[in-house]
């Protein structure tokens, strides 16, 4: 037998919906101004995850009658901290900018794909092909680099008379030892 529909509860349930989704409005609003600009910017995948979280935490505080208003904003309040902090902790100590942070990966060098790093970053050729078509080149010997970047985009740098080592940009990619000399 089918369940039935469940379109409607009554006056005060759809008053208190309304009440606790303005109170959650207002306070991921003050939660982005307070946390600051990387909140809504491109995700890293630390970014991703904290904002999917302070989203789930919202739509229950908002709709599920066991979770209370209070124990939402809690929550939410403490990953904004927790995720205020640790941006302040990874500007302060590599050690942690190295726990929390991915790195980004070289994916070609010169034209030719790095398929070990292709291969652990899940990455394919068709997807560095729609990279560089995107940055306005035709060729892979084009590019001298093309690397994943922590938010899951791709830099591609197009070709240019510069070693790996001497272009101070890349000095944070995650890249094969045998270019590192």
């Amino acid at each position: 037998m089918p369940e039935s529909l469940n379109l409607w509860s009554n006056w005060q349930r759809v008053i208190e919906i309304s009440a606790n989704s303005l109170l959650f409005y207002i306070l991921i609003i003050a939660m982005v101004r307070i946390v600051g600009k990387r909140t809504t910017s491109e995700f890293n995948n630390f970014d991703w995850i904290i904002n999917v979280a302070v989203g789930s935490l919202a739509a229950s505080g908002i709709l599920l009658r066991n979770v209370t208003t209070v124990d939402a904003i809690a929550a939410i309040l403490v990953l904004a901290a927790c995720q205020f902090f640790t941006t302040k902790m990874v500007l302060r100590s590599k050690k942690v900018a190295d726990l929390v942070k991915a790195e980004p990966t070289l994916l070609t060098h010169k034209g030719d794909c790095l398929r070990d790093a292709m291969k652990r970053t899940r990455i394919s050729e068709e997807e560095i092909k729609t990279a560089l078509r995107a940055a306005g080149i035709t060729a892979n010997s084009d590019a001298n680099w093309v690397v994943l970047e922590t938010n899951g985009t791709m830099s591609v740098i197009p070709r240019q008379d510069v070693h790996w080592r001497d272009a101070d940009a890349l000095s944070d990619v995650n890249c094969p030892a045998e270019l590192e000399s």
